[in-house]
Parts: structure tokens; sequence; C-alpha cells
């Protein structure tokens, strides 16, 4: 048996997060919502006055879907090398939905944003790069995993990649140009050479 509708508010932002995620924001208005959701666009403007009000709930509800994940992630794995290896199979596995990063879409959009909205996607990616840089670092320092550079810049760098290699494989029709990315980044990263001659 089906489970139990879910409320309206959460069913608006369930649609409109796979608007931004296949068309962008600036591609979607509230009557395509109203469409698929099946309600009247005076009960969307009850719940989210104006679609600025939309996007910053959006936003917020991504950004804690994805710390949450990343938060099992380390509960799950004491690896670093494992640990960024599951973070790139949270991109790979939007884009296998046919969907794109949500703060990456609403980045390409975001000289038309709000401003509440460009300091809630800043946040996003600020918070991402902030995880990164802390995983890669304590694998750095336990020597398990190693790198070239700062953890810092090697967080970013691990960002821009996966961001840029997704929208590569969605203007090519498929995978292949995002997998390649992650095989070179997990290239990489990789043990010392005194560590990796060592017998198991």
């Amino acid at each position: 048996m089906p489970g139990p509708r879910k409320p309206t508010a959460d069913r608006v932002l369930d649609i409109a997060e796979a608007l931004v995620q296949t068309r962008g924001y600036n591609a979607f208005s509230y009557a395509d919502i109203s469409r698929a959701v099946g309600v009247r666009k005076a009960s969307l403007h009850h719940h989210y006055p104006t679609k600025a009000d939309l996007g910053l709930a959006l936003v917020s509800r991504y950004h804690a879907a994805f710390m949450g994940a990343l938060s099992e992630i380390e509960t799950k794995s004491d690896s670093p090398a494992r640990r960024l290896e599951r973070y790139t199979e949270l991109y790979g596995s939007v884009l296998r939905r046919g969907r794109m990063c949500m703060c990456g879409m609403l980045a390409a959009d975001v000289a038309t944003l709000p401003k509440p909205m460009r300091e809630s996607i800043a946040g996003f990616f600020t918070d991402n790069e902030r995880w990164l840089t802390r995983v890669l670092g304590e694998g750095k320092k336990s020597g398990q995993i190693d790198f070239e550079g700062t953890p810092a810049s090697m967080a970013s760098f691990f960002v821009s990649s996966l961001e840029g290699a997704m929208l590569v494989a969605r203007a090519g029709g498929n995978s292949e140009p995002f997998d390649a990315a992650v095989r070179h980044l997990m290239a990489r990263i990789k043990l010392p050479a005194s560590r990796s001659k060592r017998k198991p």
C-alpha cells in the first residue's frame, strides 16, 4: 500500500527541486508547479508567497539533506579515501537520475537571483569545501592519502571538477565524462610512495 500523502508544501518543494535540477531556476513558473502538484496557484502562494521564498526553502532543504548525507558517510567509513569516493557517488547518483546538482544549477543563474538565495547557495559550497578540507587534511596527516597542495585547494578542486564534469556529461548525454573526472580525481588522492611499496 502507498504511504501517507506528503503535505502540500513538501510536494511543492519536491516538484520545484526536480524542475530546477532539469530545467534551471528561471525556466519554470508557479503554473508549472501548480499543474504537477494538482493545486491552484493561490495555494502555492499560501505556502511560498514569492518564487524567492520558494527558492530559499529549496536551497535550505537541499543543503540540510546533503550535509546529512556527509554525516552518514563519516559514520559508515573511517577511511578518508572511501569517504571521498562516496562523496563523488553523491554527485554521480544525481546525474544518473537525469538531474544536476541543484545548487550547481542555481549557481548558473546566480546573477539573476535575490541576495538571500545567493548567500544560501554560497553557504552550500562553503560547507562542502569545509567538509572536504577536513577529510583531506585528516587523511594526509595520518598518511592514509597524499596529494599536492593544501587540503583547502584540493577541496576546491574536487567541488569544481565534479560540478563541471556534471555539466559536460549532461551536454553529451552520457555519464562517461563524469566517470572519467572521478577516476582522475581519485588518482590524485594516492598513498605516499613509501607506504604504497610496503607489503600488506
